[in-house]
């Protein structure tokens, strides 16, 4: 029988394959049986240990000796001890199951995502499956509807269903298995914002779904595990029976449908079940990070060692083990390192994140790029320069115009004879008031604007790379970690101090990101992998300050993570004006050295110009128009990635061109975001970084898409 691989030979290479197609060199078939069946005894005592001393601990001054007495009391009927039975039933058996029902679910759902995509890199975080599953939770709440475990679960399920076919179908766009994870951090960067927003908005409603938004473990009794543990069971049992058509879609879609095996609906029934896992976890515990991602990586490791794990009746239930461990003994450290009280108020899921995204920026900086290095102005045509004139009288009237909008709507709507009363100084007191305040937020949106948007055209002419931009390589990231420590730990820290802090965070990640990136070459989507990587590590470090804090300040911080201009003053917004008529003339400099540096690597030198050399600088130019930025307004995403690539579209591809444009572009985004953040729910408002990242997440999906043909 002639079979046509024409749809298969460019396709990457499976995740994992059955044991028989890499056996461990000088090891028979029953020496690597026996390796595994001596792993197996070694996880699960390695998991009783962690439990025994996962119950140990907690607040209350009740022994271990006590408390094995009273699970025995428990279990076998005897007398009871009052307050160790309090402690056992009430506090520490349930947090103990959470964590076995959480690992358990994660782990297997990230295995089975994994195959499905044929993609390490894949889980129910870089997915967005736990993004989904988090949002819809936080909607039902936020409207004031209590669910019961099930129909939560459901709802949970529905969100991170939803998410994971937007994921699924918009990576089909793109060649490279990268793509994927590149989706579903985008999507994620959306849906994070959406149920950022109805946090701060329903503040009441939503009362402490921030900490378990980052995956607590703490429960009260056990009515949510017992209802949710058998459905993990069913999902799990599903994914085993799965199995032996998951090592048979591994080899290929051609020779599974050879054999009778359904490629489309195999994947879409693992897809379904791995949801249903990651909802089972979402209802129990929050979005706990990177579980799904960590425990298949220990188990595909152990592969190398005994193959048979790589087979997926085996794969499935084991990464359920590891998810199990990962989870037991992030709990353990979180309580190890911060002590029983602070440990219990901490969200475990902030633990796994910090290990999962380092994990993830060793996966990104060993994996194998789907294309090398190219330049930035894939989808730029050559325009004239009558076009480049046009496009700066259209965008600077845009922008001349939104300006004057933003002044004059708001909560208190004024007239033009009211600014010119005010700029006189004739007006009354209630404009005088109004306009004190809203006219530094304006320039605080136009000058953090521009300088995002230049900064985002000199990182990705720099890296050579059209996803880059300085909050999806993690520079934002840095930004705020440094902010936000100074805003936790010295609650009335000047702005100086702020930003200084800020700057030094944004300096500290880009040299993290373009060090690693640069060792195995700039290469596109490994950068783009590793930001994001940094980006979640810098999200769990901001999120462990922000709980550790008092609710005033922790209120405080998560606003300003969001992104606003809320109570800035015009000498708040100096450094970035200085930022910027520092960079946009010794960028315009060097105009030539960045189109130079954004074709290739050698062009560079043969004409005489240092690459490294080169780099560093504009790098440094573009790392503190991020910092103060961030100082300035918070952390506001996609504009660094959207107003380059509108520019580029506009003008063509020189930089002289492009970096003023995408400073009026920028600049006009953030205004506009503003303006409908403080007009369509006044007097609430809506941060102006969740206005970006609805706009930037889709754009950002449309880049992939057009970029398809590069991978």
């Amino acid at each position: 029988m002639n079979v046509s691989t024409s749809t298969t030979k460019d396709r990457p290479a499976p995740a994992a394959a059955p044991a028989e197609a890499a056996p461990s060199a000088g090891a028979g078939p029953a020496a690597r049986r026996g390796r595994a069946l001596l792993l197996a005894p070694v996880a699960v005592l390695v998991l009783a240990a962690l439990a025994a001393l996962h119950v140990s601990q907690g607040t209350a001054a009740v022994g271990p000796g006590t408390l094995w007495h009273a699970l025995g009391s428990a279990l076998t009927g005897g007398d009871p001890v009052d307050q160790a039975d309090a402690v056992l039933l009430s506090s520490r058996l349930p947090r103990l199951a959470a964590g076995l029902v959480v690992g358990c679910a994660l782990g297997a759902a990230g295995a089975a995502l994994q195959s499905v995509s044929r993609n390490v890199l894949a889980s129910p975080d870089t997915l967005a499956v736990n993004a989904g599953a988090y949002l819809a939770v936080v909607a039902v709440a936020a409207f004031g509807i209590t669910l019961p475990a099930l129909p939560a679960g459901g709802t949970a399920f529905v969100g991170g269903l939803l998410a994971a076919g937007i994921v699924l179908g918009l990576s089909r766009a793109g060649a490279g298995p990268i793509r994927l994870v590149l989706a579903g951090s985008a999507l994620t960067l959306a849906l994070s914002g959406l149920s950022q927003l109805l946090l701060i908005l329903r503040e009441q409603q939503t009362s402490g779904l921030y900490a378990w938004g980052n995956g607590s473990l703490g429960q009260i009794g056990m009515e949510t595990i017992d209802r949710m543990a058998p459905v993990a069971l069913t999902g799990l049992v599903g994914l085993v029976l799965l199995g032996k058509r998951l090592d048979i879609l591994a080899l290929g879609d051609d020779g599974a449908a050879v054999v009778g095996v359904s490629p489309r609906l195999t994947r879409g029934v693992a897809v379904v079940l791995a949801v249903l896992l990651a909802a089972v976890a979402v209802t129990v515990a929050g979005p706990v990070g990177f579980v799904g991602l960590c425990a298949p990586a220990v188990v595909r490791l152990a592969g190398n060692w005994a193959p048979v794990l790589l087979r997926h009746r085996v794969l499935i239930p084991a990464a359920s083990v590891a998810g199990m461990i990962v989870v037991l003994g992030a709990d353990i450290l979180l309580r190890a390192l911060f002590g029983a009280q602070a440990g219990t108020a901490v969200p475990t899921g902030i633990v796994t994140s910090l290990f999962g995204a380092l994990l993830l920026v060793v996966l990104a900086h060993r994996s194998r790029d789907a294309g090398s290095a190219g330049p930035t102005t894939a989808f730029a045509r050559l325009r004239s320069r009558r076009a480049y004139v046009v496009t700066l009288v259209v965008a600077g009237t845009a922008l001349a115009g939104a300006v004057v909008a933003a002044v004059l709507l708001g909560d208190t709507r004024l007239l033009l004879g009211d600014v010119g009363y005010w700029i006189t100084g004739r007006s009354g007191d209630l404009v005088s008031f109004v306009l004190d305040t809203r006219v530094p937020r304006v320039a605080a949106a136009l000058l953090a604007g521009a300088a995002l948007a230049v900064a985002g055209a000199v990182v990705q002419a720099v890296s050579r790379n059209p996803l880059a931009e300085p909050g999806i390589l993690g520079v934002v990231g840095g930004a705020g970690v440094g902010a936000v420590t100074v805003l936790t730990v010295i609650p009335l820290a000047g702005f100086w101090l702020i930003g200084g802090a800020a700057l030094a965070g944004a300096g500290a990640a880009a040299a993290l990101v373009f060090g690693l990136a640069a060792r195995r070459g700039l290469e596109q989507n490994r950068l783009v992998l590793i930001g994001i990587g940094v980006s979640a590590g810098t999200g769990a470090l901001v999120s462990l300050l922000i709980v550790l804090t008092d609710p005033h300040n922790g209120t405080k911080a998560l606003t300003w993570l969001s992104g606003s201009t809320y109570g800035r003053t015009l000498p708040e917004v100096v450094p970035v004006l200085v930022a910027l008529v520092v960079a946009l003339p010794l960028l315009a400099v060097f105009r030539r050295e960045l189109d130079l540096i954004g074709l290739d690597a050698d062009t560079p030198r043969l004409l005489g110009i240092r690459p490294g050399t080169m780099r560093l600088g504009l790098l440094t130019v573009a790392v503190v128009l991020t910092a103060t930025s961030v100082a300035a307004v918070g952390v506001i995403g996609f504009v660094g990635l959207v107003a380059p690539h509108a520019a580029r579209a506009l003008v063509g591809q020189r930089h002289a061109r492009v970096l003023p444009v995408s400073a009026l572009l920028g600049a006009l985004l953030v205004v506009v975001a503003d303006a409908i953040g403080r007009t369509v729910i006044a007097p609430g408002q809506i941060p102006v970084g969740i206005v970006t990242a609805v706009i930037g997440a889709p754009y950002f999906g449309w880049l992939l898409w057009r970029s398809k043909g590069e991978s």
